[in-house]
């Protein structure tokens, strides 16, 4: 930990920390994975999920930095680098094979659940250590989440 004048303990912000680097590398493959389906999508709709995969992944890309800036914040090291992101990533693997713009909204719709989970365990947890700020760049995070989920639940929803 580098010195800060931050008022958090150093118990506090050891504790703290890991689980906002958790968090960073889930974000960093998440971007990843949600340009994947932007680059790759195909069907009737690609304009429309092109362009929507590509504001989630900025929005994904947005939160992913507070969190990181979080970190140092605290007086640590973010490590957010692929290599990194792809070795502490709790996100399964995304499904290369797709094509079909329904599958990648499923896909997406499947990282954007798991890390909106993640995040909420996440709050509880630095709640508890004391760490209310922290809380709420989760809980923050958390909604920015649920609400790119719902655009991608949108689409599976509607008639076919």
């Amino acid at each position: 930990m580098y010195d800060t004048r931050t008022d958090l303990s150093i118990s506090i912000r050891e504790k703290v920390v890991p689980i906002l680097q958790a968090r960073l590398a889930d974000s960093v493959d998440l971007f990843t994975q949600v340009k994947q389906a932007h680059w790759n999508v195909k069907g009737p709709h690609f304009i429309a999920l092109h362009e929507l995969f590509d504001k989630i992944a900025g929005i994904v890309e947005r939160q992913g930095d507070m969190l990181a800036e979080r970190i140092t914040a605290l007086g640590a090291r973010a490590d957010g680098t692929a290599r990194i992101a792809a070795m502490q990533s709790t996100l399964t693997e995304f499904p290369l094979d797709a094509k079909d713009g329904l599958v990648y909204v499923a896909a997406v719709a499947d990282k954007l659940s798991v890390f909106g989970k993640a995040l909420r365990a996440s709050i509880d947890r630095v709640a508890k250590f004391g760490d209310a700020d922290t809380a709420e760049l989760f809980t923050e995070t958390s909604r920015a989440i649920d609400k790119q989920l719902w655009l991608m639940d949108a689409h599976l929803q509607a008639e076919r």
